[in-house]
């Protein structure tokens, strides 16, 4: 598909798991990619949000990527950017990371792995969020 048959989306994802909410800000890094040799870069914020939950820690993260082909690929890791954040009810965590694409557009979504201070753990689902080059600058 063409950066001209791209899909209209909405420029902000937001999922909420047993009072964790997650909200994702994609934009797409124009002076970072070079469409000619199909490379596409998008950073993306994520907000998550001890809404009402107990306190919980982020153990690790699972993302699915997928380009406007078809073509996916699965991610896993250990935390989010280094870190492993302990989320109090009210407390919030912010990063921004990026993604490489070969196509003009494509998906993420995933999930966190928490775990509650009394050893509980469960998945906090990541929305999907759509990486869509532009010349706003904006995914």
């Amino acid at each position: 598909m063409s950066v001209k048959s791209q899909p209209r989306i909405a420029r902000v994802s937001h999922a909420a798991t047993r009072g964790i909410r997650v909200t994702v800000r994609p934009r797409y890094l124009a002076d970072e990619s070079d469409p000619t040799t199909r490379r596409y870069i998008f950073a993306y914020r994520i907000t998550i949000a001890n809404e009402t939950s107990p306190t919980a820690m982020l153990l690790s993260r699972r993302w699915w990527i997928v380009d406007s082909h078809g073509r996916g690929s699965e991610v896993i890791g250990d935390g989010v950017v280094g870190r492993t954040p302990r989320l109090a009810p009210g407390e919030m965590f912010e990063y921004e990371s990026f993604c490489p694409l070969p196509t003009a557009w494509g998906t993420m979504e995933g999930s966190y792995t928490m775990r509650t201070d009394e050893g509980e753990t469960f998945e906090v689902t990541v929305p999907r969020f759509y990486l869509v080059a532009d010349q706003d600058g904006e995914a």
